[in-house]
């Protein structure tokens, strides 16, 4: 914050001038020599006039963009592609860009690491938050953009290809497979994805459906792993309302994975972490939270990981192991022996994904859960699922839901929680 005003964490991503309704995006991977060709259609909608449409994309060729059916000048750099269409586009007019691209996609530098487009051993994998989204398409990368997808990926016949959605068709010809899916929900950019391997794709039970695509070697390993997903599904949906998408796809790679990826509609682990039933929880809940929830801005991201995290300490406590408040009581413990330098609501861009964000917004939900009394928090829980269902959420409208619920008026206890650096103690 400076001055009193929120600063924007990425403010050389995405572009407040207008928002895209649907893309069509047209993949052709080749994944030997990591090749990839695309064709992206988006239409789109300006929110203000618009002299020029920028879009974030990272070091791949583009060799034609239109808007609108009309060949238009463009120049290429420094991630962003501006695009500068025949005329002025007025405020509330729909518009269409098309843009043509090929080259080596690789992950977009960021204090975490690579972020994005990433070649495997014997595939690809897409794992974009925050800002990797552009190492693969065009796209404005803001996440209170949302849209819906249809991606369809061209590639050897040997490869399974799993992206976001529903899977609509498979057409062969010759040696190679197109895969297109559809995804019907709007999607915020950095949650689209695309898995590529030597998958063997399967069912998992349950009443929401539930996909499997894991290496033939791993398939065994997987499934016992993930018997008790369909279980956390029926503890969730108690919770937080209906599972808010058709179907959940959970992918397994080959490769060693340093930490799951979540994407909007599945979730893709490495083999060892399905060692560990709180991640395969974890993913699970950001389904709810993060890809039917989407923070607007990314000072808000407790909303995602401390919800997920909660989510952990709810199955731990539904399925007979360690409850709730003992999860909370050691977690304080731990972080109250940390430094105090951290504001919840406001982490800053280096620290979005600091271990405190995850156990401090799940502590947090548990001296909500103490002051409300457990109706009542299910019913916020619930409430909040429902009301925001696919769309985009902040910090404010939390605690205003929240304080609609409560006896007395709860502005100490989120200043304290969500704004002080100083942890609060645990009653």
């Amino acid at each position: 914050m400076i001055d009193g005003r929120m600063v924007r964490y990425f403010p050389d991503r995405g572009d407040d001038g207008y928002s895209v309704r649907h893309y069509d995006l047209a993949l052709d991977y080749r994944p030997g020599p990591n090749r990839l060709a695309g064709v992206a259609k988006l239409d789109a909608v300006a929110a203000e006039p618009l002299e020029q449409v920028r879009l974030d994309l990272g070091p791949l060729h583009v060799s034609q963009a239109l808007v609108n059916g009309m060949r238009c000048r463009f120049t290429h750099g420094g991630g962003k592609l501006r695009l500068t269409p025949g005329g002025r586009l007025p405020e509330g007019r729909e518009f269409t860009v098309e843009i043509r691209y090929a080259g080596n996609p690789r992950p977009v530098p960021s204090p975490w690491g690579g972020l994005g487009w990433e070649q495997l051993e014997d595939g690809a994998l897409v794992a974009s938050q925050p800002t990797g989204a552009s190492s693969w398409f065009p796209c404005n990368d803001r996440p209170s953009d949302k849209a819906t997808y249809q991606i369809a990926v061209t590639t050897a016949t040997p490869y399974t290809v799993v992206c976001n959605g529903r899977l609509t068709s498979t057409r062969r010809a010759g040696s190679r497979t197109t895969w297109v899916y559809h995804e019907a929900v709007p999607m915020a950019s950095y949650l689209a994805s695309v898995q590529i391997g030597r998958y063997q794709l399967g069912d998992l039970p349950g009443e929401v459906p539930q996909r499997l695509a894991v290496p033939a070697s791993a398939a065994v390993r997987a499934r016992r792993a993930l018997a008790r997903q369909d279980r956390m599904m029926r503890v969730f949906t108690e919770w937080f309302g209906p599972y808010p998408f058709a179907e959940y796809a959970v992918v397994v790679t080959e490769d060693d994975l340093e930490i799951p990826v979540e994407a909007q509609g599945m979730s893709i682990f490495g083999p060892s972490q399905l060692a560990e039933e709180r991640l395969v929880a974890h993913e699970l809940a950001h389904q709810w939270f993060g890809n039917s929830l989407t923070l607007a801005h990314w000072r808000d991201i407790w909303l995602h990981e401390g919800f997920a995290a909660y989510a952990e300490w709810l199955w731990s406590e539904e399925s007979g192991g360690e409850s709730a408040a003992s999860h909370a009581r050691r977690w304080h413990a731990a972080l109250s022996a940390q430094p105090a330098d951290l504001v919840l609501a406001d982490p800053g861009p280096k620290r979005l994904f600091d271990d405190r964000v995850y156990k401090r917004g799940a502590l947090t939900l548990h001296a909500l859960r103490g002051v409300l009394g457990e109706p009542a928090f299910r019913s916020v829980l619930r409430e909040w699922a429902d009301g925001y269902r696919h769309g985009t959420v902040s910090t404010g409208r939390f605690t205003e839901l929240a304080g609609r619920y409560a006896p007395e008026p709860l502005d100490t206890f989120f200043l304290s929680w969500l704004y002080s650096e100083r942890l609060p103690p645990l009653s």
